[in-house]
């Protein structure tokens, strides 16, 4: 079963982090929607945060687990956002149960084929050697190299823990998404539709959705809204978190 943290009462709402992070990334924002009346569900989804480490990574095994916890905590009509990879989770799960799901919200993501754009990043993941005991500084030196900007690097260290003591290692499962790592890009099926309402969401400054993009989001979510928040990248949620809980709590409160 997925590792969450349940907080408030009222509407289910599930949040799903992107790749390589974890439900912690939402706590702050989570916090608010408890405030404007859910019951928030964020989730680490498999081979990442909490969750259970699994050799198949996929967008369907994914959605099955989400399935499954769903069932398990008897959430039969609930709302959904994801943000990137957590994001095409999301769209796969409305579109295949939409039973279950009221209204999506995808942040910074479309349906469409994503080629690999992670290299740089795994470069300095698997650049680290745990064998040595490296502190945290020492895994910040050599993750510099490959990783220049400062808060991506911040966002990947959270994933460090204490194994066990002097022993630092990632929470997420490395090894699987080097060997895996196609799957991420992969798209949504032609044939699936979510006619419910659907909300997307877009950094100004990032090119993960693009105007040419929107045709084809809407013949999978004929039900859309687009916003874009101004001079915001792919971490739209992080940068301006005000602007994200506005457009979000209006769109489930409509």
């Amino acid at each position: 079963m997925l590792y969450s943290k349940i907080e408030g009462e009222g509407k289910p709402f599930i949040i799903m982090h992107g790749f390589l992070g974890m439900s912690d990334n939402w706590k702050t924002l989570a916090g608010q929607y408890v405030e404007a009346g859910f019951q928030v569900h964020i989730l680490d989804l498999r081979n990442h945060g909490r969750s259970f480490h699994s050799d198949e990574w996929s967008y369907e095994a994914m959605v099955q687990d989400v399935y499954e916890y769903c069932q398990a905590n008897n959430l039969t009509r609930i709302d959904i956002l994801g943000h990137s990879m957590g994001g095409k989770v999301a769209m796969l799960f409305a579109t295949t149960h939409p039973e279950i799901v009221d209204k999506l919200i995808v942040a910074d993501i479309g349906p469409r084929f994503y080629k690999q754009h992670h290299q740089d990043i795994l470069a300095g993941l698997n650049a680290i050697d745990f064998s040595v005991k490296p502190s945290r500084n020492d895994v910040e030196a050599t993750l510099s190299q490959y990783v220049p900007d400062f808060g991506t690097r911040q966002f990947l260290l959270k994933n460090l823990y204490w194994a066990a003591p002097g022993q630092l290692a990632f929470r997420f499962n490395l090894e699987v998404f080097n060997n895996n790592l196609d799957a991420i890009g992969k798209p949504l099926a032609d044939d699936l539709v979510f006619d419910k309402p659907t909300l997307f969401i877009r950094g100004g400054n990032s090119g993960y959705i693009q105007d040419e993009d929107v045709d084809g989001i809407r013949k999978h979510f004929p039900n859309l809204t687009l916003e874009t928040i101004p001079n915001a990248g792919h971490w739209l949620h992080a940068e301006n978190p005000k602007m994200f809980f506005e457009l979000t709590a209006m769109f489930l409160k409509e």
